[in-house]
């Protein structure tokens, strides 16, 4: 008799919660590039290139098809950099409280990820 495993490709709740952090730092930068810098280009300049350079540095690095392979401190150095970069554009635009609950939301999130990762 064979017993039945769970599959291992399950999606959990920290799974989503952890997508929709992502594009909420993405989407962060954005608003930083576009609010934070004066005159009409550089904010336009930034808007753009902000959140595409982290999509860029996610998807090569950090995301499950990720094309360069890192170990746990790569992954998790690279995570730190982007979702970091995101609460501190949160100080920046003057929304503290925002930026302490997404950094603490992103913490906690990313140390469960990394544990299960590891495991």
């Amino acid at each position: 008799m064979q017993t039945r495993t769970e599959p291992e490709n399950t999606i959990g709740i920290n799974d989503v919660v952890r997508f929709v952090l992502e594009l909420f730092a993405f989407v962060t930068l954005g608003i930083w590039g576009f609010l934070a810098w004066p005159g009409p280009w550089l904010n336009i300049v930034l808007g753009i290139a902000a959140p595409v350079f982290a999509i860029l540095v996610w998807a090569l690095f950090r995301s499950p098809k990720a094309v360069v392979r890192l170990d746990a401190f790569g992954k998790a150095l690279i995570e730190i950099l982007i979702m970091g970069s995101a609460a501190l554009a949160w100080l920046m635009l003057g929304q503290p409280v925002i930026a302490v609950v997404f950094g603490v939301v992103a913490a906690v999130s990313g140390v469960l990820a990394g544990r299960r990762e590891l495991s």
